[in-house]
């Protein structure tokens, strides 16, 4: 399946706002994602299929010389072929670009696909949060040094 990765724009976030909750995940809402696209210190791409069809999107924020990314989501049918690993890819590539010397990021600490994703590239637990996802779950800290 061939893949592009472009900056996420408005009408990209419209084009999935009736979707995000049931083809997605529901961590993000429609008003928070508009907020961040329009974020001068945010980065948020999106990846389209060959029928320009959204079937993921990623983001990060720059705080002074660290990057925090904030989300990787591929469509829940598109999931496990590739997709997660170019956005982040791109992620890492635009966090290097802006200057930044790490990125960290929170998981799940039962999503072991997002963890097996980050181990893939090198980030290293740095750090837990308790109860971090809805009160119950545990968040684990991951960093990458660029």
């Amino acid at each position: 399946m061939e893949i592009n990765i472009y900056k996420m724009t408005l009408q990209d976030l419209e084009e999935i706002a009736d979707i995000l909750e049931t083809d997605f995940d529901n961590f993000w809402n429609y008003n928070i994602l508009k907020q961040e696209i329009s974020n001068s210190n945010s980065l948020y791409l999106v990846s389209k299929n060959s029928d320009n069809t959204i079937v993921g999107f990623a983001g990060v924020q720059f705080i002074l010389d660290e990057a925090n990314i904030t989300n990787i989501v591929t469509k829940k049918i598109y999931r496990n072929q590739g997709i997660g690993s170019l956005l982040l890819e791109q992620l890492i590539y635009n966090s290097k670009k802006n200057g930044m010397s790490s990125i960290t990021l929170e998981v799940n600490e039962n999503n072991s696909f997002a963890i097996k994703l980050y181990n893939k590239f090198d980030f290293v637990i740095t750090g837990f949060r308790k109860k971090y996802y809805n009160g119950k779950d545990n968040a684990i800290i991951m960093t990458l040094k660029l």
